[in-house]
């Protein structure tokens, strides 16, 4: 794996956190990635590149799912705020009529 490509810091694809230099991974980033075969003798890709490479993805859709997540309790939080104020309002509209 190419030092371009990975996550600064996790070159044993131990930690999780992320560094200011971070940068997300993009759909084109996955679609294109490609592993180097491992060496003679041996069948398939090499486990360290693609494990580095599920591990960078994984960080990066935790967060979407909590960007996700913040995003809909957001959505939540200003539906119930204008569901109380269109209460406060039509409460308020019915104390006039009631009051003429």
């Amino acid at each position: 794996m190419n030092a371009k490509s990975q996550r600064p810091g996790t070159a044993s694809g131990g930690a999780t956190y992320r560094s200011a230099a971070y940068t997300s991974l993009l759909p084109w980033q996955v679609r294109e990635r490609r592993f180097v075969p491992v060496g003679l003798g041996r069948r398939g890709l090499n486990p360290d590149d693609v494990y580095a490479f599920l591990d960078r993805v994984a960080v990066d859709m935790a967060a979407v799912y909590a960007a996700l997540a913040e995003s809909r309790r957001e959505t939540a939080r200003i539906k119930a705020g204008l569901r109380r104020s269109q209460t406060d309002q039509a409460r308020a509209r019915n104390e006039r009529d009631q009051a003429r």
